[in-house]
């Protein structure tokens, strides 16, 4: 409970939240994309 107290969105993320994301990636939908870097953490920044 004290580690979702520090995440912006109150919240731990769910695979399915990563998964997708690396689908994406994976998929031809993102052919466009180059040196991107995202951020899977719901606003938290270490």
């Amino acid at each position: 409970d004290r580690i979702v107290e520090t995440i912006p969105l109150r919240r731990l993320g769910a695979t399915s939240e990563v998964a997708d994301i690396i689908y994406f990636l994976c998929s031809g939908q993102s052919s466009y994309v180059t040196g991107s870097e995202i951020h899977i953490n719901g606003g938290q920044h270490v």
